[in-house]
């Protein structure tokens, strides 16, 4: 049984959790609308969904440095301020307001990203890999709503920009439940490790391991939040219908983000379960932008299903391959930073494929070869394998 603070930290895990999508799945289903009537080219807007996945990258590796200044707690409160600064920033009629405010929402998510997989590690400890299903399973509603709702409140609200901007209340409504509920950390525990460790993870191959399999994993999630609407209309879709495909997509994440993990449990070596949401993605995407549009409903549960699995196996590894809270923040900061820089090309990549006229037969090739690639690296990322401190040393063992 969950205590009463655990319960509390699950309830603040989940609406935090429901923020950290909407800034990048709301853009996607009007980015049509943006390039009509901002004037963007397809490699600006390439660029307007690189951004917060760039800035998510790059702030990801700051959050443990943020987090022994002020305290792991302050420092998501801050995130989540930054957060809400940023989506009201990029619907203001201001010259480069909405690459910048889009910039901001990022870093804030990378920080945000970054500090509660370390919390979950330290609050509950010998349930972190379960309860990680659902935190992932927050973020994929989160994305749901954004895609979903995104061209329904910008005809309620009468512009894209006001549409944008609305996703700042749930960013405020967390920051105000997180700064008064939020758990004290218990005296005597250390949530972060001096800066001298995070070079020997880094000399340790399986951080790269599953580093890279965040990374195009993540890229595959950032391309369907930044670009499969657009690709979608390109096949025949109205705007509303293919954000509604693509919010059908990640709700059919949530399903597959709680249970993954649990099968990923049943057994120590994760392998097998991280090659299966692989297949289900690649299928997915091949139904949605290659099958006929029949085949689009099977397509966008197989695409959710493989999407949610894949990230919440990802964030999985994290408290997976680390043996306690401190390692588990370190990594993370690692592991999030350099895997979403990565992820970062996967949205521009497409945007200057479609810049020069690639068709989608092109662009699906290469997502599914990117998916054989990240297939790869989890043979390596999955085995049952842990970093762990033994008298001073960063170890690798099996457990």
């Amino acid at each position: 049984m969950f205590s009463r603070r655990s319960l509390i930290f699950l309830l603040l895990m989940v609406v935090v959790g429901l923020n950290l999508r909407p800034a990048m799945s709301s853009v996607a289903p009007l980015l049509t609308r943006l390039q009509e009537t901002a004037g963007l080219t397809a490699a600006q807007a390439g660029l307007l969904t690189t951004l917060p996945v760039l800035f998510l990258g790059l702030t990801a590796p700051l959050a443990p440095l943020l987090a022994l200044r002020l305290g792991s707690e302050r420092a998501l409160s801050t995130a989540l301020i930054i957060l809400a600064t940023g989506l009201i920033l990029r619907g203001l009629p201001l010259p480069g307001a909405l690459f910048i405010g889009s910039a901001m929402a990022g870093g804030a998510i990378g920080l945000g990203g970054t500090l509660l997989p370390a919390l979950v590690k330290r609050e509950l400890p010998a349930s972190a890999d379960l309860v990680t299903g659902l935190y992932t399973m927050a973020l994929c509603l989160g994305g749901a709503l954004g895609a979903g709702l995104s061209v329904p409140l910008t005809a309620l609200l009468g512009s894209w920009q006001a549409s944008l901007m609305s996703w700042s209340l749930l960013a405020l409504v967390a920051l105000l439940l997180w700064h008064f509920s939020m758990p004290s950390q218990p005296s005597g525990t250390i949530t972060q490790p001096e800066a001298s460790g995070l070079m020997k993870l880094l000399g340790q191959p399986l951080t790269w391991y599953v580093m890279l399999f965040m990374g195009l994993q993540s890229s595959m999630a950032y391309v369907v939040f930044g670009w499969l609407p657009s690709l979608l209309v390109s096949r025949g879709y109205t705007e509303a219908a293919a954000g509604w495909t693509m919010a059908v997509s990640i709700m059919f994440q949530l399903v597959s983000a709680l249970t993954a993990p649990w099968l990923a449990r049943l057994g120590r070596d994760q392998r097998p379960a991280l090659l299966f949401v692989q297949c289900l993605t690649a299928s997915g995407l091949w139904l949605l932008l290659m099958a006929p549009m029949a085949w689009k409903w099977p397509g966008a549960i197989l695409l959710g299903l493989g999407q949610g699995g894949s990230f919440s196996l990802a964030l999985s590894l994290l408290v997976l391959r680390t043996a306690n809270s401190r390692l588990a923040g370190q990594l993370s900061g690692l592991v999030q930073g350099g895997g979403y820089t990565l992820a970062s090309m996967g949205p521009f990549l497409v945007g200057l494929q479609l810049q020069a006229g690639a068709t989608t037969a092109t662009i699906t090739w290469m997502l599914i070869t990117i998916l054989a690639l990240c297939s790869g690296f989890a043979l390596f990322a999955g085995r049952n394998l842990r970093l762990d401190n033994l008298h001073g040393q960063l170890i690798v063992q099996r457990y």
